[in-house]
């Protein structure tokens, strides 16, 4: 069974930073498209970022300018830079590598940010 390791998440104020990182198998990592989503309490589940194989990236909106995905391949890990958080950038960031038409999730990590 594949299994996607995320951490990095955690308690910080208004206006911090925080760096989330997602391992994956080696097998799977540098074949697969890659994206962080995050779930907010009450509320269903946003797509945040993506990053193609190739590298091309793209964002929500709403997240343009502080948020940055990036992937180190010799570490099969894929992160998501967070800064300038705001309280309602809180709930459970998840990763999600596809492979084809196969689609892996990894088991969320919690961000809270306090005002």
């Amino acid at each position: 069974q594949v299994q996607l390791v995320e951490s990095g998440g955690g308690l910080v104020q208004a206006g911090g930073s925080l760096r989330l990182s997602c391992v994956a198998p080696s097998a799977i990592f540098s074949v697969a498209g890659m994206g962080w989503y995050r779930q907010a309490p009450g509320k269903q589940r946003e797509w945040v970022a993506a990053m193609t194989r190739s590298g091309t990236t793209n964002y929500a909106d709403y997240m343009k300018g502080r948020f940055t995905i990036s992937r180190d391949n010799g570490k099969n890990t894929v992160y998501l830079q967070m800064n300038t958080l705001k309280p309602e950038d809180t709930g459970v960031y998840y990763c999600r590598l596809n492979v084809g038409l196969t689609t892996y999730w990894g088991q969320g990590t919690q961000v809270t940010v306090s005002s």
